[in-house]
Formats: structure tokens, C-alpha cells, sequence
């Protein structure tokens, strides 16, 4: 149990602080720069080559597959990770909404699923994965909204805000997650800290580092 605790805590866009009841983020809109994030953090992606180098790190499998791609609120994302020997069985499954922000920059929303999540393990491999849900039915994850911005034409980067993504796992009082996007990568970097900026979980050295897989 500890060790799926750990690997929860390992990988994602934002690690879910306080679930509220949803609201639709009505001031976001979608935009070609959201269409641009949403392309690149499809498909299925893997951190084998950096687990092979370091064994600090754990060799995990990450799959993200748009969902109700009928809607224009910006774009929306079935997310799943697992480790690589068990691979039907996930550690981990968010929803993402992806919106664009009045500033310019994408931001990435993140939801719960409702229920037994295990219900809906290797979603990401059907073609239309989800439509059995409504935004209405997600539980966001309140303060763990991960801002990306244009770093090139090739590179988006951010993260959270400051201490706002709370988190009591470990011992943790908040967490947070630094985030690139490239069209062949995406490295995410989570840790949590205790009350006293101190770190009680996620990588030390560096952030996860995830190659995207030919489909």
C-alpha cells in the first residue's frame, strides 16, 4: 500500500488538492493554442529510457486520449498511468480540461472521475472513452491548476500556483507540479511539502521525464 502511495504521488499534471463541486469555467474559451497542447499531450507516453538510467525513478506508462471532442469549451483529456508490469491496472486516472486563459497561456484543469475508478481502466484504448459521463458528474481538484505558457514555438512550460494545491498526503500540506510540453515529450515534476517547505514527497532530483510512443 505504501508503494502505490508513493506512485500516485509520482506523476501527474497537478497532484488533487481539495475536491469541489464543478463550475464551469465560463470566462475560458478554446483557442488554436489549446488545440496545440490538447495534439501534443495525446497518445500514450513512457519514461522506460529514464527508469533504465536512474532506478530512482519508476518505469511508468502514461496514456491520455481526448474525450467529448463535440464540445467548445476547450478540449478535454482521459488521463491513466499504471507501472509498466502492471499495466491493466492503474494507479492513477484525472480527466484534464484544457482551456485557453485571458493571458494568453493554456491552462489544464484537473478533475476526479465518480465511483470506482476501476471502471473505467484502459478507456484511453476506446474511440469514443467517456461518453457515458458529463462534465457535471467530475470533482475538481481545487487549486491545482497547472498555467502553461509559450516558452518557443516548440515548448510550453509552468505549473501550479505557490501553495495553493493542498495536499495531506505523507504529511504533506501542499503540493506542487512543474510542467513542459513539447510535441515528442512531456516532463512533470510533483513533490509535496510540509507546513515548513519542507519536502515529504515526489522525485528529488529532477522531474519525470515521459517520451511519447509511436502509435
Amino acid at each position: 500500500m505504501k508503494q502505490i502511495a508513493q506512485l500516485i504521488a509520482i506523476c501527474a499534471l497537478a497532484a488533487c488538492g481539495t475536491v469541489t463541486q464543478y463550475e464551469p469555467p465560463l470566462p475560458y474559451q478554446n483557442s488554436e493554442q489549446v488545440n496545440q497542447i490538447c495534439s501534443w499531450m495525446s497518445g500514450s507516453f513512457s519514461n522506460t529510457e529514464q527508469s533504465k538510467a536512474d532506478p530512482d525513478y519508476k518505469d511508468i506508462v502514461l496514456h491520455m486520449k481526448p474525450i467529448w471532442t463535440d464540445r467548445l469549451d476547450g478540449r478535454w483529456l482521459y488521463v491513466e498511468q499504471s507501472m509498466r508490469e502492471t499495466a491493466d491496472q492503474p494507479n492513477r486516472q484525472r480527466v484534464y480540461h484544457l482551456v485557453h486563459h485571458d493571458d494568453g497561456a493554456v491552462a489544464s484543469l484537473e478533475f476526479e472521475l465518480p465511483g470506482d475508478t476501476q471502471q473505467y481502466a484502459g478507456a484511453w484504448k476506446q474511440d469514443h472513452p467517456l461518453n457515458q459521463l458529463l462534465p457535471s458528474q467530475l470533482m475538481p481538484c481545487s487549486g491545482c491548476v497547472v498555467k502553461l505558457k509559450a516558452k518557443s514555438a516548440t515548448q510550453w512550460n509552468g505549473g501550479t500556483s505557490g501553495q495553493a494545491c493542498e495536499s495531506t498526503q505523507q504529511g504533506a500540506a501542499y503540493a506542487t507540479s512543474e510542467v513542459t510540453v513539447t510535441p515528442q515529450e512531456i516532463t512533470i515534476w510533483d513533490r509535496g511539502f510540509d507546513s515548513a517547505g519542507k519536502q515529504v514527497w515526489g522525485a528529488t532530483k529532477g522531474p519525470y521525464q515521459f517520451k511519447k510512443l509511436p502509435q
